[in-house]
């Protein structure tokens, strides 16, 4: 199984997540999408009613919708030196759930919720920015009531309590050493991994600032098209 998301999705970032979109769309693929309610506190979804009729559009077409965070960022959220240790090299401050605990957890969870009832939104899930969570933030997410989260190394079937191992292929527009060097781990993985069971590819709309990314990106999604039927997260739902 293929499965192929946009992260990072709000007004913020419209013109970017719509080259993704139509980038998946022209290669066959119905992407998930996670959406952020309030970008960095500021850019909140309310406000653009067309981006927001696109959301509900792509929704009733067979997007799955995800939570991802409230915010993403870490703004007046404290590092321990192990929650140092888990970020280093992954992300520039936008592990929104690292350092929070259950209740802080599930208050995000709760907000974000009930703004995208508000809006007509269907979550299937919650995906934590950088998939970096405690595990009693993945915990707030099943008592939500959601079916679906998942980290960097696997997807997590909340209301069942079981994981699926499964390798996810992602990018990095952040300089140029991280984009060349994201492309050529995306090409090994190509290579290594292309046998898994299930295989995540994840797009950010930070990825397009870099050429190697753009380049990288549409070579391993025809490779991954050409070789797997793109499928959704329901599906390992009612498989079970």
């Amino acid at each position: 199984m293929l499965l192929v998301t946009i992260h990072d999705v709000t007004p913020a970032w419209a013109a970017e997540v719509s080259t993704l979109w139509h980038l998946c769309r022209a290669r066959g693929v119905l992407p998930g999408l996670l959406v952020v309610p309030q970008w960095h506190g500021e850019t909140a979804i309310e406000r653009d009613a067309d981006f927001v009729a696109w959301l509900r559009e792509a929704q009733r077409a067979g997007a799955e919708i995800f939570l991802h965070g409230e915010r993403h960022d870490e703004v007046d959220l404290p590092r321990t030196f192990m929650d140092e240790c888990r970020a280093w090299g992954r992300t520039a401050r936008e592990g929104e759930f690292l350092t929070l605990d259950g209740a802080a957890a599930a208050a995000r969870i709760a907000r974000g919720l009930a703004r995208f009832a508000a809006l007509g939104l269907h979550p299937i899930g919650f995906v934590p920015p950088a998939w970096l969570a405690r595990e009693e933030g993945f915990a707030a997410a099943a008592d939500a009531g959601l079916a679906v989260s998942e980290d960097d190394t696997g997807i997590r079937l909340l209301q069942e309590g079981r994981r699926l191992a499964s390798p996810v292929v992602r990018w990095s527009g952040r300089g140029a050493v991280r984009a060349h060097g994201s492309a050529l781990v995306a090409s090994a993985r190509w290579t290594l991994q292309r046998h898994a069971p299930i295989v995540r590819v994840a797009l950010h709309p930070g990825d397009l600032r870099h050429r190697a990314c753009v380049a990288s990106i549409t070579r391993e999604l025809d490779r991954w098209v050409s070789l797997r039927t793109p499928g959704h997260y329901r599906e390992l739902l009612a498989a079970e």
